[in-house]
């Protein structure tokens, strides 16, 4: 896996073409990022390069793809995903501009829903104002490209940079993308009465911005903090009470204020992180690909390599690599979505 920032991406053929005269992969993808990370350091800006290999024994496999949506007849087609069928997880890099990302997770949800799908948004183009998506020794400017993984275990960790508030309510009318009422009360009276009960300090974080987070897995006794998939709030009607979300909603879902928030957003990763070690047994991981938003960073908790940091010391400095995107993929509720504000990492447990 290739991400390259800066300089790297005016000639990104040569940059790939150096990997391979030194490494000969039998399988590279990759893309162009805003920032890189690794090694317990981050490159936010200007020119850097972040490569992590990994050589899978046994009946490891990992088969590259470059997937892309036609205007061939009537309807699009989207042609070049691999066959999930055995896959044990989809790594996927995308294009923002040309690649209809969360659609595509729906349709995979659907006839793959098992396969965690992890991944990013491209977040750097070449000089050419092209995308920058890395192939082999090639250089794609649409779609998608990424490997699916065979016999290869892979625990995926998304850890959200946002802190639940308030009380949990349930979504009682809804419609689309558009909450009507919130535990039998117009949606947005609920919610101011849930702000006015928070603390100074909460509700200083909600003049931030408001966020709901919505529960995809439901039937839990109790819910923390990674069982909620994390949206905007888009808009309210003052009038109806209705409260347009970013993601589509149904009568009976858990809902919870979330806003954007640096202290929670360490717990988080930390604690996500722990969870990971405590399932292997607390052994060291073999690697980790990462997948840390661009509005993290420096801009979120104040000092650099924050993240990398984070991941170097909970994972005992297992070798990893990553990049800034600017949306990341990963599982949530057991079906892989697209985030924002989120540190989405592959974890890959040595072989036993």
């Amino acid at each position: 896996m290739v991400f390259a920032s800066g300089s790297h991406l005016v000639a990104p053929e040569a940059t790939l073409e150096g990997v391979h005269s030194v490494l000969s992969p039998e399988a590279l993808v990759g893309c162009g990022a805003g920032g890189v990370l690794g090694a317990g350091r981050e490159l936010e800006s200007g020119t850097a390069l972040a490569v992590w290999a990994a050589a899978f024994g046994g009946d490891g496999e990992a088969t590259p793809f470059h997937a892309t949506l036609t205007d061939d007849g009537p309807e699009h087609q989207l042609v070049g995903l691999p066959d999930l069928d055995g896959s044990s997880g989809l790594l996927m890099l995308s294009d923002p501009y040309s690649f209809p990302t969360d659609a595509v997770l729906e349709v995979l949800a659907g006839y793959a829903p098992t396969v965690p799908v992890l991944g990013g948004i491209a977040s750097g183009r070449t000089a050419a104002d092209e995308a920058a998506l890395f192939f082999g020794e090639s250089v794609r400017d649409s779609g998608a490209v990424g490997v699916s993984l065979q016999g290869v275990e892979m625990l995926p960790c998304v850890s959200q940079g946002a802190a639940p508030l308030g009380r949990e309510v349930t979504i009682t009318a809804a419609e689309g993308n558009v909450v009507h009422e919130l535990a039998g009360r117009p949606a947005l009276q609920t919610i101011e009465q849930i702000i006015s009960e928070l603390p100074p300090r909460e509700r200083g974080l909600v003049a931030g911005g408001l966020l709901i987070g919505v529960v995809i897995d439901g039937g839990k006794p109790e819910y923390e903090q990674g069982d909620f998939l994390v949206r905007g709030v888009l808009g309210a009607d003052s009038e109806t009470g209705s409260v347009v979300v970013g993601v589509q909603v149904t009568a009976g879902q858990v809902v919870r204020l979330h806003a954007r928030d640096a202290r929670s957003a360490d717990e988080d990763l930390r604690q996500a992180l722990r969870l990971r070690v405590e399932a292997m047994a607390g052994e060291r991981p073999a690697g980790a690909l990462v997948f840390s938003c661009n509005g993290r960073g420096s801009a979120m908790f104040g000092v650099a390599d924050h993240d990398a940091e984070a991941i170097e010391r909970e994972l005992g400095g297992a070798p990893s690599a990553g990049f800034f995107a600017a949306g990341e993929i990963g599982p949530v509720g057991g079906r892989s979505f697209l985030h924002g504000f989120t540190a989405t990492l592959a974890v890959f447990p040595r072989a036993s």
